[in-house]
């Protein structure tokens, strides 16, 4: 019997739509992830310095305050390729927004949370 602690795998969402941040953590947390939030790239740069790197980031694109290309640009600068990123937007060209901010994924809004599900167990951090 395995006695050691299950760790929970941590994921940092950056969104600014409240109806989609909260739906995806209700479901990640319903999926055992430990699940951090923020509303825009500035709040997820000081939520880093606090709660340590995640697992995976979701990241939205368009946001006020720190949009999605300013989160990208500085925490490469920061943090290089320490957390995997996916991002997540309506905008059509979903897979050329992930490729400009080196994030290793995309899920096109709106997203079934199953299709979301299977993106993050493939990019998150083993």
């Amino acid at each position: 019997m395995n006695d050691a602690p299950f760790i929970k795998k941590k994921i940092l969402i950056i969104e600014d739509e409240k109806d989609i941040l909260f739906t995806l953590k209700d479901f990640l947390e319903s999926e055992n992830y430990l699940v951090l939030t923020a509303e825009n790239g500035f709040e997820a740069m000081k939520l880093l310095q606090t709660s340590g790197m995640p697992d995976l980031i979701l990241l939205d694109m368009k946001m006020p305050i720190m949009n999605g290309w300013e989160f990208a640009i500085e925490f490469l600068d920061k943090h290089d390729h320490q957390s995997p990123m996916v991002v997540i937007t309506a905008a059509a060209d979903a897979e050329k927004r992930a490729k400009d901010i080196s994030a290793v994924g995309w899920v096109e809004k709106p997203f079934d949370l199953e299709v979301l599900l299977k993106t993050i167990k493939r990019y998150e951090k083993k």
